[in-house]
């Protein structure tokens, strides 16, 4: 199982500048390829490698980049045109390689076999030989003890401007948990990042990001300043910088209560978990009218919870753990009565679920996830009744 670090890195302001450096030469050759593919040029790994000598000729600057970082550039355009065919094979929307921004840092992805850790410090080479090098190693002061040993490293800068070091590494295999044949089904929202029921009859809710409304508040405000700013200007410059620092401290939050819910979720006593399958595109074109409350159904949907990185750590985390991860179509879970199987139109601003055949009153996301464990358990084997699967673990 791979398994990657992500530690900061302390720099020297020349260092800082030969990183920054490299990186620009490197998203300079990534976007000139690209623009030859979208003039019309066939794509292929190793003409693209054959063209890095007369690329050289013509930028001599290039030869001050650590070659790896250059051969990395095509490997990334190469994966980046796998997808794109991949889509179009598919019939989805194909979305063809976006340029990358001078404002942003190209992520530089070193080989862990030409890399060296003398103690707390990370040296990271650089391109040319003698008298034709033009920068000195990087001397990267690491802030944690890297996992030893590593396969790659990815230096990274966020907007505020400080520097990572990603280690990937191989963390062996985990000890499968024992199956007690206890699970613990979990919907998930909006309201609540997660709501989770188990087969011994305990509800768990797992609260989110909650304070994503005041960074909202706040990102609103500076683009409205901004807007009315001459672009490229002094001071059109100063709020995009302001911009981009709120939004990195907005994501550290969101990736720090992600972090926190899944190693909650994985401390559970049930061996096994079972999610539903949400799909974050179709519950954005659900609402296809972009009136004021679908404006932030779809920010909370696609911006505010990141549910689908939720998902992502839930199971490498439990691949660590030993536990088994399932799962189930969710499709109805929040229409259908938990107790009789009656179905009814629920929208999104009805929160409380009432079933007028059985009488049954229920949290909406507590009788989703009801359902999503009955799935589940009915897939195991057969069961005598609908009402027997869940009263006899519920005590309902």
């Amino acid at each position: 199982m791979l398994l990657a670090k992500r530690i900061r890195i302390n720099v020297s302001r020349p260092d800082a500048n030969t990183l920054d450096f490299m990186q620009a030469k490197c998203r300079a050759l990534y976007n000139w390829h690209l623009s030859q593919l979208k003039a019309g040029a066939k794509w292929s790994l190793y003409e693209a490698k054959k063209t890095l000598q007369q690329s050289r000729a013509v930028d001599p600057e290039i030869n001050a980049v650590y070659g790896k970082l250059l051969q990395e550039v095509f490997f990334r355009l190469d994966e980046a045109m796998r997808g794109f065919f991949r889509r179009v094979k598919a019939g989805e929307a194909p979305g063809f390689p976006r340029y990358h921004p001078r404002q942003k840092f190209f992520t530089l992805k070193y080989p862990g076999m030409y890399l060296r850790v003398e103690g707390p410090t990370l040296i990271l080479p650089t391109g040319g030989r003698g008298k034709h090098k033009r920068f000195p190693d990087v001397y990267a002061k690491l802030t944690e003890t890297p996992p030893m040993p590593f396969r790659e490293v990815a230096v990274t800068k966020d907007a505020e401007g400080h520097y990572y070091a990603t280690f990937l590494s191989d963390a062996g295999e985990s000890r499968p948990q024992a199956d007690d044949g206890s699970a613990i089904a979990y919907d998930l929202g909006m309201k609540t990042l997660a709501t989770g029921y188990s087969t011994t009859g305990r509800f768990v809710h797992i609260g989110g990001f909650t304070t994503y409304r005041w960074y909202n508040k706040q990102l609103d405000h500076l683009r409205s300043l901004r807007a009315r700013c001459h672009k490229g200007s002094r001071r059109h410059r100063y709020l995009t910088g302001v911009y981009h620092r709120v939004s990195e401290k907005k994501r550290r939050k969101q990736r720090d209560s992600l972090h926190k819910a899944w190693a909650f979720l994985t401390r559970q006593a049930e061996s096994a978990i079972v999610l539903g399958d949400l799909s974050q595109q179709q519950m954005v074109r659900k609402s296809r009218k972009c009136t004021k409350r679908t404006k932030g159904l779809h920010r909370s949907v696609q911006n505010e919870w990141g549910l689908y990185q939720f998902v992502q750590m839930v199971h490498y985390k439990a691949q660590r753990t030993g536990k088994k991860v399932y799962v189930m179509n969710e499709r109805y879970t929040s229409k259908e009565c938990s107790g009789c199987g009656y179905r009814q139109d629920m929208p999104l601003w009805k929160r409380t679920y009432t079933c007028p055949q059985c009488g049954l009153v229920m949290d909406r996301d507590e009788n989703s996830a009801r359902n999503i464990l009955a799935r589940f358990l009915a897939r195991l084997g057969p069961y005598p009744d609908r009402d027997d699967v869940l009263s006899e673990r519920s005590g309902i």
